[in-house]
């Protein structure tokens, strides 16, 4: 269990204004909106999530270091657990002609607007209920999903990637090293159902087996 950072960099490319999240709308209805990860969330005002979530070629360079880190190779397949839009499938494919894509999301608005050229490839489902048999991919992503799941659900969503994976997993998920930055998340979060820091992530994926590779983003 390593920890490596992937997204950090195209996290910050993007500016938020924390306190004005919680001054200029009613965050608990905003929360509530959001969890429903229809329309509003993905391509709506941006106080209810993204903002409008457009293919943009952000996330090729994301897939090119993992791609390379993992050693991903034609033939191979690859799971992301929260794809979304399935934006970072389409750039693996590009990446890596030849690879399978797999991708689950509990949207089923994000994978009816998903990137057609990887939308067969996708499905609706729970990250805390993965239909997959053991040992079924050679790379498991996750990224900024598994937060939004409570404890419970949080510790079957990790031990079920621990057992569907061949050895290569990457979880990234929000969190905190200092006050400023769990305020600043409590903030600007919408859908989040965990709030760690660091070490206490760390203790969890210990505690429940997991020996994949994880990831943060912060609020500075």
């Amino acid at each position: 269990m390593a920890y490596i950072d992937f997204i950090e960099q195209l996290h910050k490319s993007t500016k938020r204004d924390y306190v004005g999240r919680v001054l200029e709308a009613d965050k608990a209805e905003c929360a509530m909106i959001a969890k429903q990860y229809g329309c509003d969330y993905w391509d709506g005002e941006r106080k209810y999530g993204y903002g409008g979530y457009h293919y943009d070629g952000r996330w090729r360079k994301v897939a090119e270091k993992m791609a390379e880190y993992y050693k991903i190779e034609p033939g191979q397949k690859v799971l992301d657990i929260g794809c979304g839009k399935a934006h970072l499938l389409y750039e693996f494919t590009q990446v890596v002609p030849g690879v399978e894509v797999v991708g689950l999301d509990i949207s089923d608005y994000a994978i009816t607007n998903a990137k057609e050229e990887v939308r067969p490839y996708l499905m609706q489902g729970l990250a805390q209920n993965l239909p997959f048999e053991d040992n079924s991919f050679d790379l498991i992503i996750s990224l900024n999903t598994l937060h939004n799941l409570k404890v419970y659900d949080l510790k079957k969503a990790v031990q079920d990637i621990q057992r569907i994976s061949k050895g290569n997993s990457y979880i990234v998920v929000e969190s905190y090293k200092n006050d400023a930055e769990e305020v600043n998340m409590l903030y600007w979060q919408l859908t989040c159902a965990s709030y760690y820091a660091v070490d206490e992530w760390e203790w969890l994926y210990r505690e429940w087996g997991y020996t994949g590779d994880y990831g943060f983003i912060f609020f500075d």
